[in-house]
């Protein structure tokens, strides 16, 4: 089959989902409280964005987010390329990873509250580690998978200095393992948006919360196909970077 006709095959598909789901609650055969169809959604994003809020919960979300994603990737690709490199530094860490890293994100909300306040350094706190340990693994798992032969030809030919083999080995071998996990970090630090927005701090998550507790189900599609949507351009953007930053392998 033809890209053109797997394309024109998909659409069919999402227009006859749309379809049915504009059916069902117009014939009453679903509550359009709970189930709005999607022309009360689209209604509804008209109302939001016209009114100004959609725009400022969104705004505070990605910067939350974009924040939130640079430090614990940042952190997760230096400490995982310290743990990769350094046999001496992995073990003396070994059962603080063992006893820090099975804590789910959402047990550090009531520290992030008691630290930050509600704040927005609170939400970045918890995306930050929501995406540090995936960061963190992938990049350990990288360097430790390159190949020594490599590491022995670098040594050969003069890069004996560990910052020299890092730069000019080590790192580049590891980039594709490394650029694995920041695009599942992507994911987890939008999960991770609403979780830390959840208990005040303004943004989607917020907005959703008080949509969700007036019934507005309408409003929480409207947020919930938002992050669908900016999670689908940030994975598209990122992919493109990716291959750009990787071409040198085609």
């Amino acid at each position: 089959m033809s890209r053109l006709a797997r394309t024109a095959l998909a659409a069919a598909g999402l227009l006859v989902f749309l379809g049915i789901w504009e059916a069902l609650p117009r014939l009453g055969l679903l509550n359009q409280v709970l189930v709005p169809p999607p022309s009360a959604i689209l209604a509804a994003l008209a109302r939001e964005v016209t009114s100004g809020v959609w725009l400022q919960a969104v705004a505070s979300s990605l910067s939350h987010y974009a924040i939130g994603l640079a430090v614990g990737a940042g952190l997760g690709v230096l400490l995982g390329i310290w743990a990769g490199m350094s046999v001496a530094f992995e073990s003396a860490t070994a059962w603080i990873v063992r006893i820090v890293r099975p804590i789910p994100g959402l047990a550090w909300v009531p520290f992030a509250i008691i630290w930050f306040g509600v704040q927005p350094a609170a939400a970045v706190f918890i995306i930050a580690i929501g995406v540090f340990w995936i960061v963190f693994f992938a990049t350990q798992g990288a360097i430790r998978g390159v190949d020594r032969d490599l590491v022995e030809v670098a040594r050969a030919f003069g890069f004996r200095s560990a910052f020299a083999r890092l730069v000019k080995i080590m790192l580049p071998a590891a980039t594709p393992g490394i650029m694995v996990g920041l695009r599942t970090a992507l994911g987890q630090a939008w999960m991770a948006v609403v979780a830390a927005e959840i208990f005040g701090v303004p943004g989607v998550g917020q907005r959703m919360m008080q949509a969700s507790s007036l019934l507005a189900t309408d409003i929480v599609l409207v947020y919930m196909l938002t992050m669908a949507a900016l999670y689908g351009l940030i994975d598209t953007v990122f992919v493109a970077a990716q291959n750009w930053l990787l071409r040198w392998r085609a």
